[in-house]
């Protein structure tokens, strides 16, 4: 250790410097853990909140469905706990879901969805931690959505058995304006927090951080689905007609089903275009 010149001011500079990120870390810390107090003062929950995990799903026309969730804890975003579902269509036991539609919801698509998640989610955490001994079990599970994505994950959780994991579904509220969410949960009349409350703020945060997350879990999907296609067996239709009829279709089998006249509805497609996609796909039939 040196006792002076240079190489004893450099190391004093550097225990200064770690000694100010430490502090820092601990009142982020510290911070953090009075916003998940306050979360759980605000769903009268008992338990210290140590893991929340919030999902979303993310897709367009169901096409290139994924569902994303993501986890906060004491030390803020865990964002190597971070976890994406490839939506795979499979329909698990079915769970009755008897609560009204959200007026935003993908008609069955976004519960079908939901409940895919969150049921391949549980069993295996089921099946890798039966005695449910381990850190990955949530302390709290935030849904994005209202009283029906909040009904079809309480039903999954009561096929599987599992009692004791609380739910909360945080919607936005009219005419969709932050600062105005509403919160469901089980038991009690849906309600909202104080515009100015840092709770508020905090569930916000981690509502759309699994927003981001979805979205851009669904816009790499869309990349690599754009990147090969049987659209690019067409001639004449480029990446940027070949883009156009996937968004707006959301997918080549789609386009591949769609009538002449739809596909002359997209934007940037002539008729001659059009023609030409109608024809590649239907040309056996009309021989």
């Amino acid at each position: 250790m040196p006792q002076r010149g240079d190489k004893k001011k450099l190391i004093e500079r550097i225990t200064a410097t770690a000694r100010e990120a430490l502090g820092r870390r601990l009142a982020e810390s510290s911070t953090q853990r009075q916003l998940l107090d306050g979360v759980a003062a605000a769903f009268n929950l008992a338990a210290p909140l140590n893991r929340i995990e919030v999902y979303d799903n993310s897709h367009i026309q169901g096409s290139n469905a994924v569902g994303a969730m993501i986890v906060a804890g004491p030390e803020g975003l865990m964002k190597n706990q971070y976890r994406k579902f490839t939506i795979r269509g499979e329909r698990a036991a079915p769970v009755e879901n008897t609560a009204p539609a959200e007026p935003d919801a993908f008609g069955g698509d976004d519960y079908a969805m939901m409940r895919e998640v969150l049921h391949r989610r549980f069993a295996r955490a089921l099946k890798e931690d039966p005695e449910r001994t381990g850190s990955t079990w949530p302390d709290l599970v935030l849904i994005d959505g209202g009283l029906g994505q909040l009904g079809i994950a309480q039903g999954v959780l009561d096929e599987l058995g599992i009692g004791d994991v609380p739910l909360v579904g945080i919607a936005k509220g009219p005419d969709r304006n932050a600062g105005r969410e509403r919160f469901f949960v089980p038991g009690r009349a849906p309600f909202s927090l104080e515009p100015r409350d840092p709770v508020l703020y905090f569930l916000q945060r981690l509502r759309d951080e699994a927003h981001r997350f979805a979205i851009g879990t669904h816009r790499a999907r869309r990349v690599k689905a754009i990147g090969t296609s049987p659209l690019d067996e067409i001639a004449g239709i480029g990446a940027r007609r070949k883009q156009a009829l996937l968004h707006h279709f959301g997918s080549a089998r789609t386009v591949a089903r769609a009538g002449l006249a739809e596909i002359e509805r997209v934007a940037g497609i002539s008729r001659a275009v059009a023609q030409k996609v109608y024809d590649h796909f239907h040309g056996d039939r009309l021989r």
